[in-house]
């Protein structure tokens, strides 16, 4: 139990220790942290200095162990070493050299959009005040004798010497009488000549109007006249009433200084900015002049030590706010080449999500060749991006109402517009909005989660799965110098003989699919193969949902996505889900757009990191009319298949069913068996099904019913060898919980 008196002793001893001078056994030195500083700094330069006795092969690190005093400071700068570094010729090959021609000069395209908007600014302001001009010159002409009148009254003010009036004014004030008569002699001399000056102004003008009305001729009278009347208007405007308006309202976008970007950047509330700032520093280098960088300012440099790019674009909203911006505009971006305090911030001159976009090369016009990049959107200073959908798999994911099934109809529409590509289409949320790309050029298409749009799915994911077996065979079997590097190409897409156009299945709200309880896994089974097979063999597969989660994204599908579309969501989970592990961290965050910008996204693909970009809006009737623009081409090549034409597909059963085809290739007597012995008898048993399987895709067909591969090890020829393979437990345990569940059904 505590006793009062030891609280009352503890006390009385701490304020006794607390209130004694301290000596030399007290233990504890009050230091003052700046004197300290200089001290080390002074004693580190006399060090250095040639003129010291210190021996060359001694310095104060030295110095301070051989003398034993543990108190003493030992340096650890080594500030008698010349810092040494990279040479001049090493400097100049890791230099960043900036472009001699600016970037939006070297791109065609940019530069005719650029003259184009010139142009018509300039065209409309002509035509605009061209209009007007008769309202002009008539309010000119009532507004002259208002002229007329300021002009008297200034000549008159003028030749009075009228500003000198105060001057004098304030002397008779002072009662300084021989100040006032020197200003007095003086005004008078003034005023004679400013009369004289007038006179023979007026006598000039005179002449030359009387001779300008008797010599000149009607259309130069008429112009001289005119002239003179407008002058007369325009000097008797009103301020608040300017005769000529503004044709075009130009954005009031406040230039970008370094004072600016300091002040927003000392508003977000990061301890090490802010304590710089208060020490009288910046708290950011700039690396780069700020400079304008197409509709909008570039500002570049590195953060303190220990803040990141990621920790801005948290408080983005709060670096807005700083800047005085609309948050649409302000976009701090990290550099993939430099370190994670190098930031790149840009802000435009409008909202990203108002401001209006160039038009789409292929809204009225044009075809597409898949196999080669096409434009889809614009990023944040209104250059195209483009995306090659062939070779890829993509994922699509958002929150609901921020554009995922628009820009995957546009997707969509991108590769209606090759009269090669065969489309599959699934709505399963069942609005219609595929409907103008489904109903117009699709093989199949089905909207809807009932049970005939799910059993039409899956009949048409077995299909695709034997097309993707078949096409395997086809590209095995040709030439290497026709198929130098096993995959389909533009020029095999146009031999129909062989069966290699492309084909692109698009799925709106996948997690339909995947979460279906009777074939969520076999639909899980052939997208993971689709995904990871098909690419090479032509095969695109892009899926949306508004629930990027592991079961709406089967982890097998997520992973090996190469292209990523990530408009607005919610939190890490769902980010990383769809840009890929750890992009939350390395600053790519989709949720750090705001309600208002629908159809911006993050973009992985093409090669290169991610990239902010808000796509095309096409509308409905637009989608209708580039369907059937897409519709026409095909007719014309002879391609329109399908659903298209009113054809109903065959149901295709299930082919196999893979637990009990391994049940009858592997006896009980061999309880585990190397993956390639399996797919080899598997081959034997169904060569139309199994034939081209290897070790890796029966694990990733084995993967969704829950069987993982294990290592079994076999001892051949003395030597001990370790493969994958399967345990035969797993599968009849596997087979037992399948069938328990369908009784239980």
């Amino acid at each position: 139990m505590k006793h009062p008196d030891d609280e009352s002793e503890l006390f009385n001893r701490l304020e006794a220790e607390m209130s004694a001078a301290p000596g030399a056994d007290s233990g504890g030195e009050v230091v003052d942290l700046d004197k300290a500083r200089s001290a080390r700094a002074e004693s580190a330069d006399s060090a250095a200095r040639p003129d010291t006795d210190a021996s060359p092969d001694s310095g104060p690190d030295q110095s301070a162990a051989e003398s034993g005093d543990p108190t003493a400071r030992v340096m650890v700068d080594q500030s008698t070493v010349k810092a040494t570094g990279p040479g001049y010729l090493g400097r100049l090959l890791a230099a960043q050299r900036r472009p001699v021609v600016p970037v939006w000069l070297k791109s065609v395209a940019e530069l005719r959009t650029a003259s184009a908007w010139v142009a018509r600014h300039y065209a409309h302001s002509v035509g605009y005040h061209a209009l007007r001009s008769p309202v002009y010159a008539a309010r000119l002409t009532l507004q002259a004798p208002s002229g007329a009148a300021r002009l008297v009254g200034a000549t008159m003010r003028w030749v009075a010497d009228a500003e000198g009036a105060p001057v004098r004014r304030a002397m008779v004030e002072k009662e300084d009488a021989a100040m006032y008569l020197n200003l007095s002699r003086k005004r008078d001399a003034r005023v004679r000549l400013r009369t004289l000056v007038a006179v023979l102004a007026m006598f000039v003008g005179l002449g030359a109007a009387l001779a300008l009305y008797v010599l000149a001729p009607d259309w130069l009278q008429a112009v001289a006249v005119g002239t003179i009347t407008l002058a007369l208007g325009y000097a008797g405007r009103k301020a608040d009433d300017p005769v000529i308006h503004r044709a075009v309202e130009l954005p009031k976008a406040t230039k970008l200084t370094s004072d600016i970007v300091l002040r927003a950047l000392g508003s977000l509330g990061i301890p090490a900015i802010n304590q710089a700032q208060a020490k009288g520093r910046d708290g950011f280098e700039f690396t780069a002049p700020i400079t304008r960088d197409g509709p909008g300012w570039r500002a570049e440099g590195n953060l303190p030590y220990g803040v990141t790019v990621t920790d801005v674009i948290e408080r983005r909203d709060r670096l807005a706010s700083g800047l005085r911006r609309p948050l649409g505009c302000v976009w701090p971006e990290a550099v993939p080449d430099e370190h994670t305090g190098h930031l790149v911030l840009w802000v435009g001159d409008q909202d990203m999500s108002t401001a209006k976009k160039p038009k789409w090369p292929l809204l009225t016009s044009g075809s597409v060749n898949l196999f080669k990049p096409v434009a889809y959107g614009t990023d944040q200073r209104g250059r195209w991006v483009e995306v090659t959908l062939m070779y890829i798999a993509g994922i699509i994911g958002a929150i609901p109402r921020m554009g995922k099934t628009f820009l995957l109809r546009l997707l969509l529409l991108i590769a209606a517009l090759d009269p090669r590509a065969e489309l599959h289409t699934y709505d399963m949320k069942g609005t219609g909005d595929l409907d103008p790309v489904g109903n117009a050029v699709s093989h199949r298409h089905a909207a809807g989660d009932d049970d005939d749009a799910i059993e039409y799915a899956i009949s048409d994911f077995r299909a695709l799965r034997e097309e993707l077996r078949r096409r395997t065979k086809v590209i095995r079997s040709l030439p290497r110098d026709i198929c130098p590097e096993s995959k389909v190409t533009s020029e095999l897409a146009d031999k129909r003989s062989l069966g290699l156009h492309p084909i692109v299945i698009g799925v709106d709200e996948c997690q339909v699919l995947f979460e279906h309880p009777k074939y969520k896994d076999e639909f899980e089974e052939i997208a993971t193969d689709l995904v990871k097979r098909g690419p090479a063999t032509g095969i695109v597969l892009l899926l949306a949902t508004q629930r990027p989660d592991a079961k709406a994204l089967p982890t097998g599908i997520s992973a090996n996505a190469s292209a990523r579309w990530c408009l607005k969501v919610m939190g890490q989970l769902e980010n990383d889900m769809v840009l890929g592990t750890s992009a939350y961290k390395r600053g790519v965050r989709a949720t750090m757009f705001a309600w208002g910008d629908k159809g911006i996204h993050y973009f992985v693909g093409e090669g290169s990191d991610a990239r902010i970009v808000g796509s095309v809006y096409v509308d409905g009737p637009g989608a209708e009319a580039i369907g059937a623009r897409a519709r026409k081409l095909r007719e014309e090549a002879g391609t329109l298949s399908g659903h298209a034409l009113g054809e109903e597909p065959e149901t295709v059963a299930s082919a196999y069913d893979l637990l009990a085809d391994i049940l009858a290739v592997v006896p009980a007597k061999e309880p585990k068996v190397w993956s390639e012995t399996v797919v080899a008898r598997l081959a034997e048993l169904r060569p139309e099904v199994y034939e081209g399987w290897d070790p890796e895709g029966l694990a990733a067909a084995l993967k969704p019913h829950g069987i993982a591969t294990v290592q079994v090890g076999r001892r051949i020829d003395g030597k001990f060898t370790n493969k994958r393979g399967i345990d035969r437990s797993h599968i009849t345990t596997a087979i037992a919980e399948r069938n328990g569940k369908r009784d239980a059904g």
